[in-house]
């Protein structure tokens, strides 16, 4: 078993520049194209319970989410995030990192650093 999971998408700079440093820092890692393998409903409910950061914030604010018309207030809860990236899981941020019972969004990308040495 991998000593961290890394829910990534190659397509994205924050996230190449996050497995590079697992890489680096001698970690087991298990690497999850999210993308190509999408989270289901049970699985975006585990990581959001880990998630150290606000749960709104693993919702990405991009083109694709005002395309489709959201507001802040439509992925304000757990309920509304977890729905939203079963239905459109490129709007999940990347990169996500997994620790046992911790998890974080590695943007800023020193945040990987810290989160592998704690």
């Amino acid at each position: 078993m991998a000593e961290v999971t890394l829910l990534h998408n190659p397509r994205c700079s924050t996230s190449r520049s996050a497995l590079e440093r697992v890489e680096a820092a001698g970690t087991d890692v298990e690497v999850v194209r999210y993308l190509s393998t999408p989270l289901d409903e049970t699985q975006l409910r585990e990581l959001l319970r880990k998630l150290e950061d606000p749960v709104t914030d693993l919702v990405r604010r991009d083109a694709t989410f005002t395309a489709l018309g959201l507001t802040d207030e439509d992925v304000a809860t757990t309920d509304q995030v977890v729905a939203l990236l079963v239905e459109h899981p490129r709007l999940m941020q990347r990169p996500v990192l997994v620790k046992g019972d911790h998890a974080i969004i590695g943007r800023p990308s020193d945040r990987v650093a810290a989160f592998l040495g704690g």
